[in-house]
């Protein structure tokens, strides 16, 4: 290229004839004309051609990158999963040689060019965006275990509140949207989901979506209005979705390497974190206040917050013989009266309440695991009163108070002390159960361990300023009788016992 530049300077501003050009830097006269001629300012070489162990395969390569293309990003095959299919039809080359290639091929517009969006505006008040995200965090004694993050961030203040739950079921999603409406102080005018399952049945071929029955009534009950992307299009709701990445950087790191207790314990602290989070965070559009003070500003337009919804998914059960009904593989107690009945179970994101009829008659803290039976042994009292042989070996009861599986154990050694016991037990319903495990205390370190001390000394508990009543009679004694305790002391002497 310099020796172009030094041949045109010589021709076109000293006017030297090629002769002259050619002396001076021995290349030949026809070099020189043929580079004057083309009019280049610099010269172009021809590319060499080098065969490479991946040609038999280019075709088959591009082929796979034009599918993948078309996919999500999440969907599209990595270099080295390319590199291994190749591998697997006989590629003997180097892992290098296929990435230099997939270069290239994007370089050349082979992949698809990259989006371009417009900015959005959003007014105080007007929406949030909701998303999922699945995260890792060791959780009670489990392992590493999976779990469903909902992210609701308000438009506009850019506030963000995120909830963690086992699944991604109707009574998580409506949980979270109570959780976050109530950290933020109120609810916006519209929301923007994708087409999740948990919201919409289907969507027809005019892209019209069948919302779900449920989740309707949940809008309905919070006066938003439910905006849906467009399949594939995330960027529709691309505040929450880089809300989603943020977190995972920023709180996330923390919360998956702690061990937590409960789930409830690891919710706590992401609620401490999130408003924590805010007064340290500046507003994207608007460097010099925080997303607190946004928020600040944002909640005067809010739609103020109205009683929680009740979000829970209702379904009918059968009661089985054993007082049972079951859900997801495990089985719950209920009160024995319902056995055989048909109930209507009402599950929340935590806990699970039977009903019958209008009345609620259990409730239940909810099992993720499997295969568990989870029994309340007061479910159990009113059956034990006709079949009080059930006590012995009966499996709710095994979960009783200490204290009362203490007098069990003394009971049962006496003669019928399952009938005792079963006595005891029916206190339960009539004085609640913190009055019958005190006098079971005090009947124990009494060391007069029997059902009938028992009762009396929770009937005193009950009453103990109860005074004996003087019944009014028109009978009036003429010799009123003496009190005079020797005359039973003489009954004890060895002359007046018949022999």
């Amino acid at each position: 290229m310099v020796m172009l530049a030094k041949i045109r300077r010589m021709h076109f501003r000293d006017g030297l004839p090629l002769r002259e050009i050619a002396k001076r830097t021995g290349l030949s006269r026809n070099t020189i004309r043929r580079w004057l001629r083309s009019g280049q300012s610099e010269p172009v070489y021809p590319r060499r051609a080098s065969p490479s162990r991946l040609d038999p395969y280019r075709s088959q390569l591009e082929t796979w990158l034009r599918a993948d293309s078309q996919r999500p990003r999440r969907d599209q095959r990595t270099a080295k999963v390319l590199f291994s299919q190749l591998q697997a039809i006989g590629y003997p080359g180097t892992y290098t040689r296929v990435t230099a290639f997939i270069r290239q091929w994007k370089a050349a517009g082979g992949a698809s060019r990259r989006p371009a969006f417009v900015p959005l505006h959003f007014p105080p008040g007007e929406a949030f965006q909701f998303d999922w995200s699945r995260e890792y965090a060791f959780i009670g004694s489990h392992a590493k275990m999976p779990l469903e993050v909902a992210h609701v961030k308000l438009a506009c203040s850019r506030a963000f509140w995120l909830v963690a739950y086992p699944t991604q079921s109707h009574e998580m999603l409506f949980d979270a949207h109570t959780r976050a409406f109530a950290a933020f102080g109120g609810v916006p005018r519209r929301g923007i989901y994708d087409n999740m399952k948990t919201a919409v049945d289907g969507i027809s071929q005019h892209r019209e979506r069948r919302v779900n029955a449920r989740f309707h009534a949940m809008t309905s009950h919070y006066l938003f209005a439910a905006e849906f992307c467009n399949r594939a299009a995330g960027w529709e709701k691309g505040r929450v979705e880089k809300n989603v990445q943020d977190r995972r950087r920023q709180i996330w790191i923390e919360a998956g390497a702690r061990h937590w207790p409960d789930l409830d314990t690891l919710n706590a602290w992401l609620a401490s974190e999130c408003r924590a989070a805010w007064p340290m965070q500046a507003h994207p559009d608007a460097a010099d206040i925080t997303v607190a003070e946004a928020l600040e500003d944002e909640q005067p337009h809010l739609m103020p917050m109205p009683a929680p919804f009740d979000g829970y998914i209702e379904r009918p059960v059968r009661v089985s013989s054993t007082a049972l009904v079951s859900f997801q593989r495990n089985r719950y107690s209920v009160p024995c009266e319902h056995a055989h009945a048909v109930a209507s179970l009402r599950v929340y994101p935590f806990e699970l309440a039977v009903v019958v009829g209008e009345a609620e008659v259990a409730r239940h803290r909810r099992s993720f695991e499997r295969d568990r039976v989870h029994y309340d042994w007061q479910h159990y009292i009113a059956l034990v009163q006709r079949k009080p042989g059930a006590l012995r070996d009966g499996a709710p009861f095994l979960s009783m108070p200490d204290p009362l599986r203490k007098l069990q154990q003394v009971l049962l050694r006496q003669p019928h002390g399952d009938r005792a016991m079963a006595q005891v037990l029916a206190a339960v319903p009539v004085h609640g159960l913190e009055a019958v495990l005190v006098a079971v205390e005090l009947a124990l370190e009494s060391g007069l361990v029997r059902a009938d001390h028992v009762l009396n000394v929770l009937g005193r508990l009950q009453h103990p300023d109860r005074t004996i009543e003087t019944v009014a009679s028109r009978v009036t004694l003429r010799h009123p009788p003496v009190s005079d305790p020797a005359r039973y002391d003489a009954l004890r002497e060895a002359d007046h016992v018949d022999a």
